[in-house]
């Protein structure tokens, strides 16, 4: 529920398409805001709002339906959508990406909210998940503590916002500055600090 990491979505599909193989991509889930039943308070709904023009003002090809203001109650809480994808990544391999694009579709052009459970179960049938499994996973507790580890992880590594990027070469971590329109210039810095380690 980052609407700069779905401005992200197309050169990060490019970026993985070319990265060298040796590197292996580990994907971590920020977490952002807890779980929350209490509406968003209209400061905060404006400034999404502005964020969301701002970047398809930045980022060509990046649009948002705006209907989920208004047809929607949003809420402060990204948390379960992060359960939703740790739940799907318990169906094998591939469903969490799977969840995660479904999930974006679904908040960003379809004006569904992926804070509301009924969303995230919904969702989960529409990719072919089985979803009673989904269901019970979505609110274990091992599903929160997974999700706790992956925030810890992400900290570890120095990624404060999101999306962060950081490839870790024998032991020294390095960001990645992210670049919204050009994968290519993602790919020569990573190119370029394997480059620099293997001096």
């Amino acid at each position: 529920m980052c609407s700069w990491c779905w401005a992200l979505r197309p050169q990060w599909q490019r970026l993985l398409a070319q990265l060298p193989q040796p590197i292996r991509v580990i994907k971590l889930l920020g977490g952002l805001a807890a779980d929350s039943d209490e509406p968003m308070p209209e400061e905060m709904r404006e400034r999404l709002q502005a964020t969301w023009r701002r970047i398809e003002q930045s980022v060509p090809g990046t649009r948002f339906n705006f209907d989920f203001w208004r047809n929607t109650i949003p809420r402060r809480s990204t948390w379960p959508a992060c359960r939703a994808v740790l739940a799907a990544r318990a169906q094998g391999e591939g469903c969490d990406e799977a969840m995660l694009e479904a999930i974006q579709r679904a908040y960003y052009q379809q004006a569904r909210n992926p804070s509301d459970g009924d969303t995230l179960i919904a969702l989960a049938g529409e990719i072919g998940l089985d979803v009673e499994a989904f269901a019970l996973a979505l609110t274990a507790p091992a599903t929160q503590a997974q999700l706790s580890q992956e925030m810890a992880q992400a900290a570890t590594l120095g990624v404060d916002s999101f999306p962060g990027l950081v490839l870790a070469i024998n032991g020294s971590r390095w960001p990645v500055s992210v670049d919204y329109n050009s994968a290519g210039n993602m790919l020569a810095t990573i190119e370029w600090l394997l480059e620099e380690s293997a001096e």
